[in-house]
């Protein structure tokens, strides 16, 4: 039995179906990451495993609490960081902090060595209001916050939507080293290259998923040649490539377009059948996480 339990988990919202009997297991200290984009149902799931809202058909357990039947043992041995910064705009970051312990009934200094490491790159604006922040800085305060009772899950919905670059790599090495301590973890990103710092995912669209495993695992069953392609003019190299005969899909990917090969595909008959497109190059791609959840989704 796993610290997070589901099994055919299913919630609706008048006709909108936002999950739809969704099962997986996260095992104790293992960091289990949610990738998909918005709609997914990533953030209906939080709510339903953080006890805020009941679901309409499964059940599931957290640290072995039923999410129905016990929902005040879990509130008091989760922590939920919800997509939105959620906390007290007018408070300082120092009160912030030390409103949170309060309602768990603890106090900043039990739980300081747990939240040191982030707690004290934020600790000089100790004084600073919360809603006058950076975005990284919010991010840093949130997480400390949802860390100061010590909880055995942590729950962090798209936590790095919206920071930089720099303060989405720091964040995920900020839970690395929480992981190491035990706690295990449930992240949602629509970020696909986050998947990588995860131990296992899940590959989420419009309430059901498509695939649950390693980061590895996910990207070897991508089993179709993968193509790299680009043209002066883009727009019509993507037009014109998913007409000729072999290519079984093509999609814009970063600066290039990634062109799946069905079989028959032949790279010299491709390059003459475009023999007119100025700048045409191809190359062999090895394949992403994010072209295995295309293939998923066009199923």
């Amino acid at each position: 039995m796993g610290v997070i339990d589901v099994h055919n988990l299913s919630k609706s919202y008048g006709k909108v179906r936002a999950l739809n009997g969704v099962s997986f297991s996260v095992e104790r200290g293992e960091l289990f990451g949610l990738i998909g984009p918005d709609g997914a149902g990533k953030t209906t799931l939080f709510r339903l495993l953080t006890t805020l809202i009941n679901p309409d058909e499964g059940s599931a357990t957290v640290d072995g609490c039923d999410i129905k039947r016990d929902y005040l043992a879990i509130r008091k041995r989760v922590g939920y960081m919800p997509g939105r910064f959620s906390l007290y705009p007018d408070l300082s970051v120092e009160e912030n902090l030390q409103f949170f312990a309060a309602l768990f009934g603890v106090t900043v200094e039990e739980s300081y060595d747990l939240i040191a490491p982030i707690y004290k790159q934020i600790e000089p604006f100790r004084t600073r209001r919360a809603g006058k922040l950076s975005g990284g800085m919010k991010q840093k305060l949130a997480l400390s916050c949802a860390l100061i009772h010590r909880p055995s899950v942590l729950f962090l919905d798209e936590p790095t939507t919206g920071v930089d670059a720099v303060s989405r790599s720091e964040f995920w090495d900020m839970l690395a080293g929480l992981k190491e301590r035990g706690i295990t973890i449930l992240v949602s990103t629509p970020y696909m290259d986050e998947a990588s710092r995860c131990d296992r995912v899940a590959l989420c669209n419009e309430g059901h998923i498509l695939s649950i495993d390693t980061p590895t695992g996910i990207v070897q069953g991508f089993d179709k040649p993968l193509y790299g392609i680009s043209a002066k003019n883009m727009f019509a190299l993507l037009e014109r490539a998913r007409r000729v005969e072999g290519v079984e899909d093509c999609y814009p990917f970063g600066e290039k377009h990634h062109l799946v090969a069905a079989e028959g595909f032949d790279e010299k008959r491709f390059k003459a059948a475009l023999a007119d497109v100025e700048g045409l190059e191809i190359a062999s791609a090895e394949p992403t996480i994010e072209d295995m959840f295309i293939k998923l989704m066009k199923r």
